[in-house]
């Protein structure tokens, strides 16, 4: 009877086990190991309250302060209904007196950024709900003015107003078209690598809209096929590529009553992109750069007495590249800005002047990461910053002339903070790199509120797995002490060999070691380690927070130093007891694939297997703001560009190596793994392919994450 009970009980214990074993349908088709976050939070103007969407698609107001507050109906879902049909809503957006409610639906992507939908108004006293426009749609974009009097628009590359007093509709500019003029949106190379797409902006008294227009008629067209009907699909859109025509971008004004547009004069200039009006006053910050990027004007535009008054109030010059970001704020004293410049090596705040003298606020061996705004009623400045370490982000507060500099965030990992109107309040998110997050409400000097989501759920789910910890560490690549993260096999034993998987990006922009949680990749990792693989990654020179020396060194050879840095690291790997220097793989996606394609060429020594998915092959065929940011044209750079396309190395490669494209990527074009593929036919290599029809770079959609993620394992386990 014993031995019978010991029997079941042990069939049970093994039966449990083998049910908690990860898998990548786990992972990447019924996404069980998902966090959760706070969606549809939208913070009010009186900052302390906000609205969710309650489940039946009613907007529910809630007291931040009162925990128990199970929230009142400021919008009830019955009044959401538009010719007999329920409307199904993805996101809304409240005037600036939030008199009145934008609701978008059916939203559908373009590109990475960009969108199209169909948008409704809703005013909350009338409780009337219209289309916006319904001979005009879908649109995007929509936006109210500051009076709430209009709504803009864009659709067909032409920019709408509808005054909603009267219902009148008015299109101010007249030549959108597409591949030819673009107003008040932006072409492909801007949205991509300017990370806008939104190119118009309404003054403070509602009376101005200022607008960027595009004309892209000399810029090339990349064409696409899709796949699916009898004959396929054709689809052409405007890509620059390196040293190639970008449009003609200019800036403009319209006066929305009379509908007279004026033109901007800016000087000599290749990109504008940024344009910001100051929310208490009628001027107008334009940023505009030259083409190498290491050139960056603000322009004012001072519409405070009517006529315009244009004067450039700071330039700045580098001499690799400056970056453009969304660090600057102008003050309501309307003589001041805010904005992050790493002109002392670090990026750090600065206030500028419009008489163009500039004070440094925080200082520093470390890197601000993002401005996250000022409380203008106590001086006091909020950002984010790699200061404790170049893996981990911190929230601070500083006043606005430097001092009292207080750390709001105690918790060591990545904190990140969106604040809410009035800056009295913020959404702090907390993970590390074994922790899944944690969001709460806090008050803006750091106190916590309450807690929103604690994904205790998630964290319970994790438990029965024996997941191993992610360790951080410093890796010394031939001299180069570089930031790295390994993920050893559960019930590790030193004593044993084990095969290295490399995780690896490695391009300006993106940093892979970092103190976070990163959800279904550190669940794919982990089913990596418990098959008996070292999961492994490094950030190589030329990625970001350890000041502008690290991370514009790679500057007009991008590749040359990331793959020394990888292949030094993986030697040195290679000098562990427990390391099977003869079993190193390596896997890349986009940037990554362009360091894997190289490692299993220039580091064929070194690398049996690499999978690149997505890769740049050969930066002449990428789009010129990002390409010739880092390497000027492929003219003035011949030698930086060939040098590291690994096209011209494949000759080296010994090992196995998988190629994989979305055939739709309309950002690193299947063009690149095409001439990989010639080269290494030309070469007599042997190689695997595979591309997956009408998938973009990102290579999703329906049963496609799960079905590249099986594949990418098998071959790990295969050839690895």
């Amino acid at each position: 009877m014993k031995n019978i009970f010991f029997s079941a009980f042990l069939f049970l214990c093994l039966t449990k086990i083998v049910a908690q074993e990860l898998s990548i349908e786990k992972i990447w088709k019924k996404y069980e190991f998902s966090s959760k976050g706070i969606a549809g939070f939208k913070s009010m103007n009186n900052g302390t309250h906000y609205t969710k969407p309650g489940n039946d698609l009613s907007i529910l107001k809630y007291d931040i302060l009162d925990a128990s507050d199970l929230g009142k109906t400021l919008v009830d879902s019955k009044n959401l209904v538009y010719n007999t049909k329920m409307l199904e809503y993805d996101d809304y957006e409240f005037n600036s007196d939030e008199t009145k409610i934008l609701f978008l639906s059916e939203t559908k992507a373009v590109y990475r950024r960009s969108f199209t939908a169909e948008y409704f108004l809703y005013d909350i006293a009338t409780k009337k709900l219209e289309a916006l426009d319904e001979k005009h749609h879908p649109q995007t974009l929509a936006e109210y003015s500051p009076d709430g009097k209009m709504v803009s628009y864009i659709y067909g590359n032409d920019l709408f107003v509808k005054n909603l007093q009267t219902g009148k509709i008015t299109k101010l500019t007249l030549d959108g078209k597409r591949n030819k003029v673009i107003n008040g949106t932006t072409d492909w190379v801007y949205e991509e690598e300017f990370s806008i797409t939104k190119a118009y902006a309404w003054s403070p008294d509602s009376k101005t809209i200022a607008f960027l227009r595009y004309d892209e008629k000399a810029v090339k067209e990349y064409s696409l096929e899709t796949y699916g009907n009898l004959y396929p699909e054709h689809y052409e859109y405007k890509y620059p590529k390196a040293g190639e025509d970008n449009s003609k971008v200019t800036a403009h004004l319209v006066n929305v009553k009379s509908g007279a547009i004026s033109n901007l004069t800016l000087g000599e200039y290749e990109y504008i992109p940024r344009l910001n009006w100051s929310s208490s006053s009628n001027q107008l910050i334009l940023q505009t750069m030259n083409r190498h990027q290491n050139n960056l004007k603000y322009h004012l535009i001072d519409l405070t007495k009517g006529k315009p008054k244009h004067k450039i109030i700071f330039e700045e010059n580098s001499d690799a590249y400056i970056d453009v970001d969304d660090n600057l704020l102008i003050l309501k004293d309307g003589q001041t800005i805010l904005r992050a410049s790493e002109v002392d090596g670090y990026k750090h705040i600065y206030k500028l002047g419009f008489d163009g003298k500039a004070t440094q606020i925080t200082k520093g061996s470390w890197d601000v990461i993002d401005f996250l705004g000022i409380d203008e009623s106590s001086n006091t400045i909020y950002y984010s910053s790699a200061e404790i370490s170049s893996i981990q982000k911190s929230i601070y507060s500083i006043q606005l002339d430097g001092t009292n500099k207080i750390d709001l965030t105690k918790e060591v990992g990545y904190n990140e903070a969106e604040f809410l109107s009035g800056m009295k309040f913020f959404i702090h998110t907390y993970s590390n790199g074994n922790t899944p997050a944690k969001i709460s409400l806090c008050k803006n000097d750091g106190s916590l509120v309450r807690i929103l989501q604690d994904n205790n759920e998630l964290k319970d789910r994790l438990k029965p797995y024996n997941l191993s910890k992610k360790e951080f560490f410093k890796i010394s690549a031939n001299g180069v002490s570089l930031n790295a993260w390994m993920i050893k096999p559960p019930n590790f034993d030193p004593s044993k060999k084990y095969p290295v998987y490399f995780n690896v990006y490695g391009g300006p922009g993106h940093n892979e070691v970092l103190d976070s949680w990163d959800g279904s990749d550190f669940m794919y990792h982990q089913l990596l380690a418990q098959k008996g693989y070292i999961v492994f990654s490094v950030d190589p020179r030329g990625t970001m927070y350890q000041g502008t020396k690290f991370k514009k060194s790679t500057y007009l050879e991008l590749g040359k130093l990331e793959i020394e840095d990888i292949i030094n690291s993986a030697k040195e790997l290679t000098k562990l007891p427990y390391v099977d220097g003869n079993r190193i793989g390596i896997m890349g996606w986009s940037y990554g694939g362009f360091m894997a394609s190289l490692a299993i060429t220039k580091g064929a020594d070194v690398f049996k297997m690499a999978i690149a998915v997505a890769p740049v092959t050969n930066w002449r065929y990428y789009d010129n703001i990002y390409t010739e940011r880092f390497m000027r044209t492929p003219a003035e750079n011949e030698a930086g560009y060939d040098g590291n396309s690994p096209i011209n190395f494949v000759d080296k490669m010994k090992g196995k190596f998988f190629l994989i494209h979305g055939s739709a990527d309309d950002n690193v074009h299947y063009q690149n793994s095409m001439e990989m593929i010639n080269a290494l036919v030309k070469a007599n290599k042997q190689f695997d392919l595979f591309i997956y029809p009408d998938r973009n770079h990102g290579i999703y959609g329906g049963n496609t994450r799960n079905h590249l993620f099986t594949m990418l394992f098998d071959y790990v386990v295969k050839n690895l």
